[in-house]
C-alpha cells in the first residue's frame, strides 16, 4: 500500500478527520491513523534497512516522532506523504548512524511534550502527564513494564526480547496490546 495513494472523497473526509482529532490530542484518532498508515511505514523503513527488527523498532521511532510533530501538518490530506518523509529521514539516520536515541527517563519524555508556553498551555500539558501516569499506573504489571521498556527506557525489541525472556513477537503483540488497553484507560480517564 502506498502512502500516497488514491483517495475516494469518504477516505480523504475520514482521513482529514482523524488527523484534526489527533491534532487536537486525540490519541484513539492517532491510534486509528497508525493502523491504517504501519504496513506502509514499514515497508518503506524496511526497503532502506533492510532488518526487520530494525525495521521495527523504528516504524515505532517514526510514529512517536510524528505524534510529537502532528501541529505541524498544516493540511491533514498530505498526512501519508508527510509520514513518509518521516520514515524515510529516520530510516537513513538509523542506516547512517545506528541505534536510536533513548530517552533517559520520564522526565525528560515529559519536557519533549511541553510545547505551549501559555499557563492555560502548560496546565494541560500537565493534566495530559498527569493522565498518562494514571493510566499507566491502572494496566496489569506486565503491560506497564512493556511500555516503559519500550518508551522510557529506550530497549529494543531484542533487548526486551532478552530481559522478558520472550520472543520477539510476543514483545510486538504485547506493546501492541498494552497500547491499546491504555488508550482505553486514557479515553476513561478524558470522559471522567
Amino acid at each position: 500500500m502506498s502512502l500516497v495513494c488514491q483517495q475516494t472523497s469518504t477516505e480523504k473526509t475520514e482521513l482529514i478527520r482523524l488527523v484534526r482529532a489527533a491534532q487536537r490530542g486525540d490519541r484513539q484518532a492517532f491510534d486509528q491513523l497508525f493502523q491504517r498508515f504501519e504496513r506502509a511505514v514499514y515497508a518503506t523503513v524496511l526497503r532502506r534497512l533492510e532488518n526487520h527488527a530494525e525495521a521495527q523498532e523504528v516504524v515505532q521511532d517514526v510514529f512517536i516522532q510524528a505524534i510529537r510533530k502532528m501541529h505541524q501538518l498544516q493540511n491533514p490530506v498530505c498526512f501519508g506523504g508527510w509520514l513518509r518523509s518521516i520514515a524515510n529521514r529516520m530510516a537513513i539516520n538509523r542506516a547512517v548512524r545506528g541505534g536510536h536515541r533513548v530517552l533517559a527517563n520520564e522526565a525528560c519524555l515529559e519536557a519533549r511534550f511541553v510545547e505551549r508556553k501559555t499557563p492555560l498551555g502548560e496546565v494541560l500539558d500537565r493534566e495530559q502527564i498527569d493522565q498518562l501516569h494514571s493510566g499507566l499506573s491502572r494496566l496489569a504489571e506486565l503491560d506497564r513494564d512493556t511500555l516503559v521498556a519500550f518508551y522510557f527506557r529506550g530497549r529494543s525489541l531484542v533487548q526486551m526480547s532478552d530481559e522478558f525472556q520472550s520472543p520477539v513477537g510476543t514483545i510486538k503483540r504485547r506493546l501492541h496490546v498494552a497500547r491499546k488497553r491504555l488508550a482505553k484507560h486514557l479515553q476513561t480517564l478524558a470522559v471522567a
